[in-house]
């Protein structure tokens, strides 16, 4: 059994070294997930995220027109001789 402890503004709980290793999450990153009976702690599976940055750049290239690519990549204009 274990109780809520205060770690700065936020809690936290300390959970016992039998049950880590039981539970297989040592020096693992963990996902939380609120569950109806309270708290479920596991371990990520696999790299979250992996593989987002060139599926989102597959699907920006495939939606865009030229012109859009263009408008996008083009350079910022100087904008030095603007009064402000």
């Amino acid at each position: 059994m274990t109780t809520l402890i205060r770690i700065g503004n936020s809690q936290g709980i300390r959970i016992p070294k039998a049950i880590i290793e039981q539970a297989k999450l040592s020096d693992k990153e963990l996902d939380l997930q609120v569950v109806d009976e309270g708290l479920l702690i596991r371990p990520v599976s696999g790299t979250p995220r992996k593989g987002w940055k060139e599926q989102f750049e597959k699907a920006a290239a495939a939606s865009l027109s030229v012109e859009e690519v263009e408008w996008i990549e083009a350079p910022l204009a100087d904008d030095g001789a603007l009064e402000w």
